[in-house]
């Protein structure tokens, strides 16, 4: 559930599509390209992280109560996924996400999960995936309010579905929609309401 939170106007907020292979960070990671080549604000830093395979949306804030809010795992904000996978999931697999996933370092809060067609406003991955022509493969959309290190691909890999490409489009109310790959936009004041 969604707290109800006050941003101030001195307080900068940014929606970021991060493409494949950027690395959630500001400072030089030698060849590797970081949110510096992206988002040219200063003083801002990211609110929770996305694997540098992973695509999506990243939320950014130079405050930290706001940062606190969104990413402590106490306050439970959902966060959506689509989820490439290998091989087609059957009721069984499905109810394992649905219902929390036992793994070596913890078990997966529950998650809501279906599948959907491939997303209409997807863009081409660079570097493709890789494809099989024997194995098939189909898309997922998973909403989390945990977030741990690479929780999705392990969940989806112990039920026998191996996450292919990965894509947050949702944090809280914020989504993707209107937001090209690689772009940012710069949220004004506003007031967060419970829900979500």
């Amino acid at each position: 559930m969604i707290r109800s939170v006050l941003v101030p106007g001195d307080v900068k907020v940014v929606l970021f599509n991060k493409p494949y292979g950027v690395i959630c960070q500001f400072s030089p990671a030698g060849e590797k390209r970081t949110l510096k080549d992206f988002v040219p604000h200063r003083d801002i830093y990211p609110v929770g992280r996305l694997d540098t395979d992973s695509e999506g949306l990243l939320l950014l804030t130079n405050d930290g109560a706001l940062q606190n809010e969104v990413s402590h795992p106490d306050r439970k904000w959902p966060k959506g996924y689509w989820a490439q996978v290998e091989n087609s999931p059957n009721e069984t697999a499905l109810a394992r996400l649905r219902n929390g996933v036992k793994l070596k370092e913890f078990v997966s809060a529950p998650a809501a999960v279906r599948e959907i067609a491939e997303p209409a406003e997807l863009w081409t991955r660079s570097p493709p995936i890789r494809t099989r022509r024997n194995i098939p493969t189909c898309w997922l959309d998973i909403t989390l309010t945990e977030g741990k290190n690479r929780q999705i691909r392990k969940m989806t890999a112990a039920v026998g579905l191996p996450t292919l490409r990965l894509i947050r489009y949702r944090i809280g109310p914020w989504t993707l929609s209107g937001l090209a790959l690689g772009s940012y936009r710069v949220l004004p004041a506003f007031s967060l309401v419970a829900g979500g």
